[in-house]
């Protein structure tokens, strides 16, 4: 029995898809923020422009 414990505290592989989540979620949290950055940016430049034209 208590190899059996030995073995479910040595497995580390749970952690590293654990770590992979971790990572990808700070991943998409960085492009939404860069997305909405950059949408909010666009949408202000095509503002100007249509007043501009108009």
């Amino acid at each position: 029995m208590t190899n059996v414990f030995a073995r479910f505290v040595k497995d580390e592989s749970g952690a590293t898809a654990i770590e992979y989540g971790l990572i990808a979620a700070l991943v998409a949290v960085a492009c939404i923020v860069a997305w909405t950055n950059l949408g909010s940016s666009l949408s202000a430049k095509f503002e100007f422009i249509n007043t501009k034209l108009q």
